[in-house]
């Protein structure tokens, strides 16, 4: 059977891998819909090549540049922004949606791909960490499987393959530890973008590359393994391994460990989701443990990383706090990329916002909106001042 996939974010690094996945299994993927940011030259170039049914974009401004290009003619535009996003992920032909769009944006189109029965393989982080309940209460009522494409969370899912989730004690998510892996608080004051930018395993976006370099990324990765997997978070560890040869591993409640291997390509976990129960032969490389070495693994260092212990507490406290979180950062992260502010101080406006947040329950997504727009107003002021001190 062949398997029909709409992509949100087919331009970004996460959407190209898709593709070429597609390209290795063209009797067993079809691409129906595509739904790109800015980028209106590759998207035109992707529907010449897929040809899929429905395509969106991030502004009208992106859908100008796609219209002249000629794509319009030979797709059905259904839309720009959320409403865009949200038709391509509930396009009635689509089975699976590889949701792989960076930031907030994706919300209501993983929402609404759920509400029409579409399996969701989840490459973005954010979705879960802003709206973890009212997601996975939805994937639950509708029994849609929600399969997990970032590497570490890929892992764990083939870790609890077939075990009943009272078997597991914990799980350790594996961090490559970014490119100031050993660095003190001191020394990360004088970092600067375009160091951080510099991943020494993975190839990734640029908002996704400061957050590893943060640890943040492992941070929301911890909030995201609680929706995933029903782990609380003294059950989740983080252990940093530079090698990124073991994605992740779980602890079972006999004490034995179960880890997943494998060499450092998101094509692989793109794959599994895509091919999911089943197992597809692959052309990359396999996994050369002899020539791999040393596997080390320590300690996180959340004094000179504090936002990974931003994002413990963020989980601890629940309620609104991982959108508070989330949305400070972006913002922060943003400034950062721009050279407005220091690298220390994407955690300090982060702080900063959670301790100004007053705790309340989200339940709904206008919930859950309305706090994302007041933290990223406060940080962006927090910023604002920090900027000035500088």
């Amino acid at each position: 059977m062949v398997k029909r996939i709409a992509i949100l974010g087919s331009t970004g690094s996460i959407g190209r891998n898709a593709l070429t996945v597609v390209d290795a299994h063209p009797d067993r993927l079809q691409v129906v819909g595509l739904a790109a940011g800015e980028n209106a030259e590759l998207l035109a170039a992707q529907i010449a090549q897929y040809e899929p049914r429905v395509a969106a974009m991030a502004s009208g401004g992106a859908l100008d540049r796609l219209r002249r290009h000629g794509a319009s003619s030979e797709v059905t535009i259904g839309g720009a922004g959320r409403d865009g996003l949200a038709a391509v992920a509930s396009h009635p032909d689509v089975d699976l949606v590889l949701c792989a769009s960076s930031g907030t944006e994706a919300l209501e189109a993983v929402l609404a791909a759920i509400e029409h029965g579409k399996t969701i393989a989840l490459a973005n982080k954010e979705v879960l960490v802003m709206a973890g309940g009212i997601v996975t209460e939805a994937a639950a009522r509708k029994r849609v499987p929600i399969l997990p494409v970032d590497s570490e969370h890929n892992a764990i899912h083939q870790c609890l393959h077939g075990r009943a989730s009272a078997e597991m004690r914990r799980v350790v998510l594996t961090a490559s530890g970014g490119p100031f892996r050993g660095r003190s608080g001191p020394e990360l004051a004088e970092v600067s973008a375009a160091d951080a930018l510099k991943h020494p395993t993975w190839r990734m976006g640029r908002k996704i590359s400061i957050d590893s370099a943060t640890l943040m990324n492992k941070g929301l990765e911890v909030i995201e393994a609680h929706w995933l997997f029903g782990a609380r978070a003294d059950q989740i560890d983080v252990l940093i391994h530079p090698q990124s040869v073991v994605h992740s591993m779980v602890e079972l409640m006999d004490g034995s460990v179960i880890a997943q291997l494998g060499v450092t390509d998101m094509r692989l976990p793109i794959q599994y989701a895509f091919s999911y129960p089943d197992r597809w032969h692959t052309a990359l490389p396999p996994l050369d443990l002899a020539r791999a070495g040393r596997l080390e693994f320590e300690a996180a260092d959340t004094e000179a990383f504090p936002c990974l212990r931003l994002a413990y507490r963020a989980l601890d406290a629940e309620r609104n706090l991982p959108v508070v979180l989330n949305a400070a950062n972006e913002v922060a992260v943003a400034r950062f990329l721009e050279g407005q502010i220091a690298f220390p101080a994407i955690a300090h406006i982060i702080e900063s916002t959670m301790d100004a947040c007053v705790p309340v329950e989200v339940r709904t997504l206008q919930e859950v909106r309305a706090v994302d727009v007041w933290a990223r107003d406060f940080a962006a002021e927090i910023a604002r001042r920090v900027q000035l001190k500088v």
